[in-house]
């Protein structure tokens, strides 16, 4: 976890960054003597875990964190009790209050690790579990497809052929376009024409009325032109 450490103290600042160094999964990448350091620090790396003191000049450790837009995980250490109760409005891991021994400071970074992990899982998991394929009926058989291995798919009456890596031949689908819509990532594939569909990871490049997948080249149906620029302004 990259974390950052703010106390107006010299001393305190010192003490703070020798009890970070001994925590293995803690990377300090600043050690700022205010909140205004702080701010040009945050904005060079990005940072899991706030370590701040309360109690400073110009702006105190809780104006600063009530500022921050996106807001990491946060820590107090000061020598204050009165604050806790205003602290945990801002939803803080935790609030040490000095002096404080090492076992009580690294108790607060288990805590930390852990909110940052459930955190990081909740943020990856739907990725992690996003389907890499379907199947179609073909060929009188349940056959799989790879959304990897689509490169681009052409429809014509009842059927639509997938144009795949490493096929010799189409394959050919009894389905329609608005039945494979539940089946397709909109994030992966664009629809470009009435009877054409491309992989977005194999457009190579898109004049006015034309999408190139390497050599071949598509036409860009008249009713689809938005859509196909929404995808490029967001390039």
């Amino acid at each position: 976890m990259n974390c950052i450490a703010i106390d107006d103290e010299p001393l305190a600042l010192g003490l703070l960054t020798d009890n970070i160094g001994k925590v293995p999964f803690l990377n300090l990448v600043g050690a700022c003597e205010n909140a205004f350091e702080a701010m040009e620090t945050m904005k060079e790396h990005p940072v899991d875990l706030v370590f701040i003191d309360i109690q400073m000049p110009g702006l105190t450790g809780l104006q600063f964190i009530a500022s921050l837009e996106v807001r990491p995980l946060v820590i107090f250490i000061t020598a204050y009790k009165q604050y806790a109760v205003e602290s945990y409005d801002l939803d803080v891991v935790d609030y040490l209050v000095k002096p404080v021994s090492l076992e009580r400071f690294v108790r607060a970074c288990n805590r930390a690790k852990k909110l940052f992990e459930l955190k990081s899982a909740k943020t990856t998991s739907p990725i992690e579990n996003a389907p890499d394929h379907f199947f179609v009926n073909a060929d009188y058989s349940q056959v799989k497809i790879k959304f990897d291995d689509i490169i681009w798919m052409k429809g014509y009456g009842d059927y639509i052929k997938f144009y795949l890596k490493d096929a010799q031949h189409p394959l050919v689908v009894r389905t329609s376009f608005k039945e494979l819509e539940s089946e397709l990532p909109k994030n992966r594939f664009l629809r470009i024409h009435r009877s054409y569909a491309v992989a977005l990871q194999e457009v190579t490049a898109i004049r006015k009325n034309s999408i190139f997948l390497g050599d071949k080249e598509l036409s860009i149906g008249e009713t689809y032109r938005e859509n196909v620029e929404k995808i490029v302004r967001k390039g």
